[in-house]
């Protein structure tokens, strides 16, 4: 028996003999689930996998497409620190340019706090895309 069945054990015990609520069990048992879980690791790589086909225009032909891409989260970091080093007149032609290119960011506001929260927040995500032919996934490890 490993030591968090004995433990639950023992508070089933004290709530079967009188000695404590079933409210005071259930805070032990929480307490003892969130001591045994172990603490999440932050995501050292975002991946992108594809598998897919690509149509020849001229032959009509189709061919398997395969693409593996592992970024390393290092790699914001740095452009993270990067970005910090800009010069402040050159914030405004970066901010236009990404606009033109459908991203809405303001370089001089990127700290390393906030990629930290992202970070955090990534390590959850996962996005799978199943279609007929093709499958996306998008996930961090």
């Amino acid at each position: 028996m490993t030591v968090v069945n004995e433990e639950r054990k023992k508070i089933l015990d004290m709530v079967s003999s009188g000695k404590i609520t079933a409210d005071e069990a259930l805070a032990l048992l929480s307490a003892i689930e969130s001591d045994s879980t172990p603490p999440k690791q932050k995501p050292r790589y975002l991946r992108i996998l594809v598998d897919g086909y690509e149509r020849n225009f001229k032959t009509g032909e189709e061919s398997p497409q395969k693409v593996n891409i592992r970024v390393p989260m290092q790699l914001l970091y740095a452009g993270v620190k990067l970005a910090g080093l800009l010069p402040a007149a050159a914030h405004g032609p970066i901010n236009r340019a990404l606009h033109e290119n459908g991203i809405d960011l303001d370089v001089s506001q990127i700290k390393t706090s906030d990629l930290e929260e992202l970070i955090t927040h990534l390590s959850d995500m996962q996005v799978d895309v199943d279609q007929k032919d093709q499958k996306v996934r998008i996930f961090c490890e």
